[in-house]
């Protein structure tokens, strides 16, 4: 279950998503058009109890949110300025070798994939925890919108239920394609599904290969090229 957040929270995780500057665009408008408003002197006299009340309260609501409303903008354009800082980080990391894709969190996975894509021309949108089918990236591009789920296992080869979650999200939201990304491996189930479905598989060794040529104009994410000998044992909890 989604944790429940505050409509504060919320403002400033849906600013955090969007470029830095959109942020202070609406701390901008925001303050001004509020500041305006609370400026603006009622006229209470021949007016009914109801119509007064209801312009009483826009004042203070505009008095007030002047203030509040631009700073939630503000610490959201700050945290997604935060958070552009941190991606370009474990991207160059990574694909400098610096660092090993095996040494960074899950958490770090996803921002290095939504990265690499922000890198070929792709409208990026992190979906966080809990979103459905397990997506955690959704791309634009040329109008056409493609689904990404990461799986940053390393014990355990990536099976054919996550694929097949993945497809459904992907039929009900209209999907042009879809992306399965590991940095370990995928059975032999989980490549044949993804051929037949229109679904990108990317294992460790060929997303290394990806990220090493980010200087690549031309280079993109292709299909895994691998060859499972054997199935291993499954994530446990799927």
């Amino acid at each position: 279950m989604a944790r429940k957040t505050s409509t504060v929270e919320d403002i400033i995780e849906i600013t955090a998503k969007f470029p830095w500057w959109v942020g202070g665009v609406l701390a901008l408008v925001s303050y001004f058009s509020l500041h305006a408003l609370a400026g603006k002197e009622y006229q209470t006299t021949g007016q009914d109890l109801g119509q007064a009340m209801s312009g009483s309260m826009i004042h203070v609501a505009a008095t007030f949110g002047q203030f509040v409303l631009p700073a939630l903008f503000t610490i959201g354009a700050i945290a997604s300025l935060i958070g552009n800082i941190k991606r370009k980080k474990i991207y160059d990391d990574v694909t400098t070798s610096k660092k090993a894709l095996e040494d960074i969190s899950w958490q770090q996975f996803e921002l290095l994939i939504g990265e690499h894509f922000r890198h070929k021309g792709y409208q990026v949108r992190e979906t966080g925890p809990g979103a459905d089918g397990g997506v955690d990236l959704v791309l634009h591009k040329d109008g056409a919108k493609y689904l990404v789920q990461c799986k940053h296992w390393k014990a355990y080869k990536v099976g054919v239920k996550p694929v097949r979650e993945l497809l459904g999200v992907m039929a009900g939201s209209g999907a042009a394609g879809g992306y399965v990304i590991t940095s370990g491996q995928f059975t032999r189930d989980a490549i044949k599904f993804a051929g037949e479905n229109n679904i990108e598989l990317i294992d460790g060794k060929a997303l290394e290969r990806i990220l090493g040529s980010k200087n690549s104009a031309t280079e993109t994410f292709q299909k895994a090229d691998v060859k499972n000998t054997q199935d291993e044992p499954l994530c446990p909890k799927c």
